[in-house]
């Protein structure tokens, strides 16, 4: 959400700022509408107003004995009780619709971000890792993984396109991964292990910024509910309408939860294989912080999530998305891309992102300064830590051997009993 204050002081620097994020301007249009919420508003005032002092004028007349007064005074309070629903109601629309057309238009790009239209256009930060030479022509993770227990056949007859079944030393190395990850954020970096809610209402979803707009990539209940595209949502919106202290802050919070999305977009991209699913799992980071702090807080989550990687041994990168990549909510977002030796590619991994104070404004979640009488709306991050299923594709590939086996990474043997390797069953 946007304030508009800002949008009325310097309409023209909004404009320009939409300019970088390749969208035409909108402070006219915006300000047309504000314009008129504000005259129904002091109209709405003015009335109420004039109500109540025809009423308190009423007992004056009488106690002076004077009828004709006091009639005209009680004729005038009936005309304005008639009158002030339509106008409340009036305002209330017109209120509705600024909100409406300020919740519609994605956040501000920050000054740092690079201006491109596309994801060509993503500038690499810097390449962690070695790309090794496996001394064979490797396979993509869906070749490789049907003698493993990654099952897509069973999945499409039972769910249908974009869903698989796990089995046996594959379901065990994604469960694996998902404790190797929150362990991780949990005991080295400070962050709170959270179980949350799958399924939210719509406040929620707006709150984080996929609805309206994006209703849908989302699946719905039958009740009204969503299921969660990413733990995000669950874990943001529990500052929704709070006023914290101070000395809260930073809030660490972590999930791993099942996630789920239409991919409504996606038609013909990714239809083979994990990398693209209706169904699957990720560990979400949220941070909540002081504004001065997220920048700061913006590159130590993306190094947490960096760390997993490191010791997976996965080869990777840091790309800073360009204005025209990033996402809705996103002010500034650094992407990870994890090496797939079967594609001869990075392909996006984690997306860590400073929101600024959009969602913030969107949930009305603020903190009060120490010794201070006001509020200040927070600052809300988020970024994967990792996709579970992604990561689980980039061990398939990066640990494969020629046999058509795979190693199973040092830091999960622990997690896998001690075993070292996959074979087919």
């Amino acid at each position: 959400m946007h304030d508009i204050r800002q949008i009325r002081d310097n309409p023209a620097a909004f404009d320009t700022a939409l300019a970088r994020r390749g969208l035409s301007p909108r402070a006219n249009e915006i300000l047309a509408v504000d314009e008129n919420w504000r005259e129904l508003t002091q109209a709405l005032q003015t009335s109420l107003a004039a109500r109540n002092d025809a009423s308190k004028a009423i007992g004056a007349a009488k106690a002076q004995q004077d009828d004709e007064e006091a009639n005209r005074l009680m004729a005038e309070v009936s005309e304005y009780k008639a009158k002030i629903p339509a106008l409340e109601a009036e305002e209330r629309l017109a209120l509705s619709r600024l909100n409406d057309l300020l919740a519609s238009i994605p956040n501000l790009a920050d000054i740092s971000v690079p201006i491109g239209a596309d994801e060509n256009e993503n500038v690499v930060i810097h390449v962690r890792g070695d790309i090794i030479e496996q001394g064979f022509e490797p396979r993509e993770h869906h070749e490789i993984g049907p003698a493993l227990g990654l099952d897509f056949e069973t999945a499409q007859k039972v769910a249908g396109a974009r869903f698989a079944y796990l089995r046996g030393g594959i379901a065990r190395l994604s469960r694996a991964l998902g404790q190797f990850m929150l362990d991780l954020h949990t005991g080295e970096f400070g962050y709170q292990e959270v179980a949350p809610p799958v399924l939210v209402r719509d406040e929620a979803l707006y709150g984080t910024g996929q609805l309206p707009k994006f209703a849908e990539d989302q699946f719905r209940t039958t009740d009204g509910r969503w299921l969660i595209p990413t733990a995000e949502v669950s874990l943001t919106n529990m500052v929704r309408d709070m006023i914290l202290v101070e000395s809260e802050l930073p809030i660490r919070l972590t999930a791993l939860t099942p996630c789920f999305r239409s991919e409504a977009g996606a038609a013909g991209r990714d239809t083979r294989g994990m990398i693209r699913q209706h169904q699957f799992e990720k560990v979400e980071l949220v941070s909540i912080v002081r504004p001065e702090d997220s920048d700061a807080e913006h590159e130590r989550m993306t190094s947490c999530a960096e760390a997993v990687l490191e010791k997976l041994e996965l080869p990777f990168r840091r790309m800073l998305l360009c204005t025209g990549d990033m996402g809705f909510s996103a002010q500034k977002t650094f992407d990870l891309e994890v090496w797939l030796p079967g594609q001869q590619r990075y392909r996006e991994i984690s997306s860590c992102s400073n929101c600024g104070d959009f969602q913030a404004r969107r949930m009305n979640a603020r903190f009060r300064r120490e010794g201070e009488k006001g509020t200040v709306f927070v600052h809300t991050l988020n970024g994967s830590g990792l996709a579970v299923g992604r990561a689980l594709v980039a061990v398939i590939e990066n640990y494969q051997k020629a046999d058509g086996s795979i190693s199973v990474p040092t830091v999960l043997q622990p997690y896998m009993g001690g075993l070292e390797r996959i074979t087919a069953a």
